[in-house]
């Protein structure tokens, strides 16, 4: 369904979990983005020739990570399923990953595959953590790209933030003989580790998990929530007809 300029899939979680459990470690490499206000307000200022853009464009599978971006389609009488990346990958680790398969982790921090192992001993992780700056240092999301496509791993868990991580997708997908599956994840990972706490389930239901993260560091997240968030609203008002 296209919304504000991007081709969501209508997929729920239920749907996804069965799509990544029929995807095998020989796979040719596809990969999955989950846009959310942040991510949609800031593709409505590109050009649609962008690497950003493309990189989103181009991927296999485009989830709504938003409560506030279903909500405002429903709005306009459409239904846009809410799979957040963060269920996501705890699905993927809790019951989707078969025992003996290798995850691959572009992003966190040293410590995260011991944590990780400790709540799934029968996967093996590897991990790359790319350099700060990552946005604008090509050199370096190739390094993450053509480390996870040598990887060998059968899903690949892009944990740098956005447009970082989509940009080192679209690169491994373009790398010949690349396989298996990769999951642009955002915070996910600090979520899983305890770096991070999700909001409580009654803000999730209400679509307040924003307020919940700016609370928790008013800095970090002022601007994009306070200032560039509310875009969002403007783009939906724009796309009524």
């Amino acid at each position: 369904m296209d919304y504000l300029g991007l081709s969501f899939d209508q997929l729920d979680e239920e749907a996804v979990a069965a799509l990544l459990r029929g995807r095998g470690t020989g796979a040719a490499f596809a990969y999955l983005v989950t846009p959310n206000v942040d991510h949609v307000v800031r593709l409505s200022k590109l050009d649609h020739d962008s690497p950003e853009w493309r990189a989103y464009a181009g991927a296999d599978w485009r989830l709504c990570d938003s409560r506030v971006l279903a909500r405002l389609a429903a709005l306009q009488g459409r239904k846009l399923p809410v799979v957040p990346g963060s269920d996501l990958t705890t699905r993927l680790l809790r019951d989707i990953a078969a025992p003996g398969d290798r995850i691959c982790l572009i992003g966190g921090e040293a410590g995260d595959p011991a944590v990780l192992c400790a709540l799934r001993p029968d996967l093996a992780f590897v991990q790359h953590i790319p350099p700060m700056g990552l946005q604008a240092d090509g050199a370096a999301r190739l390094a993450a790209a053509r480390f996870a496509a040598e990887s060998g791993a059968r899903f690949t868990l892009l944990a740098v933030g956005s447009p970082q991580q989509e940009l080192i997708a679209a690169a491994i997908r373009a790398m010949p003989g690349a396989c298996g599956t990769g999951l642009c994840i955002g915070a996910s990972i600090d979520f899983l580790v305890g770096r991070q706490t999700r909001a409580p389930r009654w803000m999730q239901r209400l679509s307040l998990e924003w307020l919940h993260r700016l609370l928790g560091n008013p800095r970090r997240f002022g601007r994009r929530y306070l200032v560039d968030g509310p875009r969002i609203f403007w783009l939906a008002w724009r796309d009524r007809s």
